[in-house]
């Protein structure tokens, strides 16, 4: 995988936590696992690896940090 297509993956899985925390708060976590969950189901591992990277990044960083972040990108 190319450096360009990790760079783009990354904002991606920001951009998705950022508006999980936007939309949902406190509950973002849930709903980034049931996002997860569905891409398994559809055997989907490409899309279920993003969203675990979204949980990851929602664990390490409180809800204003995350909108620090793609507010400063």
């Amino acid at each position: 995988m190319s450096k360009i297509a990790v760079d783009e993956d990354e904002r991606r899985a920001r951009q998705e936590a950022h508006w999980l925390v936007r939309e949902f708060g406190a509950e973002a976590p849930l709903y980034a696992a049931m996002k997860a969950e569905k891409a398994i189901e559809q055997k989907d591992f490409g899309r279920c690896a993003r969203w675990k990277r979204v949980l990851e990044i929602l664990a390490d960083k409180p809800p204003v940090d995350l909108r620090h972040d793609v507010a400063a990108n």
